[in-house]
């Protein structure tokens, strides 16, 4: 079957590394270049630099919107567009450019999680499970039929970091089964009155409040592991928090209030206390927190 794949990031990779030993994949669409680092050099999206080093065409338009970006997609001729994590908005006409459809690798069990964030919201959310969703792509966000699930089971100290990979690795699988059976699915459409929204990660969601019960900041803590990754701020600098378990609060801490004997620390909350496993100084390497109070106290 002749694919457009239509991706950005590394979650993306494995579905593309899929589609190109099971398909014949005609073209690459990913986001432009970004500048990155100190120097502002042009850095490629980790889909780009794969293709790229598969002889893939690949194509960076800023939009899909016009006429003459679309006339160029229809060219390619393909049977079938997949799309995981673009970044980008399609237009009906790019939807409905392949006889196929065009598939989405979405990262949640819809109807939950629509959205930017579903990884991270589900954790953060408390969820005992996730997965990937094989969906039809439509102008409404997330809202296409379902040709097929997969589910994962989220751990007690699973991080996203763990998770992203794991699921990564199961759209990929996914997607390869769809296509193969790929005119005799019957889809399923969603059900609208169970529909979340994942909203986008937002920077300032990243400082911890620790008014808030430790067990709801334990799973935040994970969720935004390894990015962008949770901090609270002690004389002057910043701390990030990369694992943590909730603890009793025997000693009455305050919310904010730091408990440390040289080595474990302990973090008041709303309800119940924080016990930092580990942790990150800021301009310093992560390290086990016993690691950090060797040289470092919270006075």
């Amino acid at each position: 079957m002749k694919v457009v794949f239509l991706g950005t990031p590394e979650f993306a990779v494995p579905t593309l590394e899929a589609l190109y030993k099971n398909h014949e994949l005609v073209c690459v669409y990913t986001r432009a270049p970004k500048e990155a680092g100190r120097g502002k050099e042009l850095q490629k999206s980790p889909v780009h630099v794969w293709a790229e080093a598969h002889g893939i065409e690949v194509r960076t338009p800023k939009t899909l919107r016009n006429g003459e970006e679309q006339a160029k997609f229809a060219a390619l001729k393909a049977d079938v567009s997949v799309v995981a994590a673009y970044g980008l908005i399609l237009p009906k006409e790019i939807i409905e450019a392949c006889p196929k459809g065009c598939l989405n690798v979405h990262g949640s069990l819809l109807p939950r999680w629509r959205g930017a964030a579903p990884m991270q919201r589900a954790i953060e959310a408390g969820d005992k499970e996730t997965g990937i969703t094989i969906m039809q792509v439509v102008e409404a966000l997330d809202a296409g039929a379902m040709y097929k699930k997969g589910e994962i089971a989220i751990d007690d100290d699973m991080t996203v970091g763990v998770l992203h990979d794991k699921m990564a690795e199961l759209g990929a699988k996914l997607i390869i089964e769809v296509l193969a059976d790929l005119d005799n699915i019957k889809l399923e459409p969603q059900d609208e009155s169970l529909v979340t929204y994942a909203k986008k990660i937002d920077k300032e969601e990243s400082k911890l409040d620790f008014t808030n019960q430790a067990d709801v900041l334990e799973c935040k803590i994970r969720a935004f592991n390894p990015y962008p990754a949770t901090y609270f701020e002690f004389g002057g600098e910043r701390f990030k928090l990369l694992k943590c378990k909730v603890a009793e609060n025997v000693w009455g801490l305050k919310p904010g209030e730091i408990r440390d004997d040289g080595k474990r620390m302990f973090i008041g909350c709303g309800k119940g206390c924080l016990e930092v496993l580990e942790i990150q100084r800021q301009g310093k390497k992560a390290m086990k927190t016993e690691e950090l109070l060797r040289g470092f106290r919270f006075k």
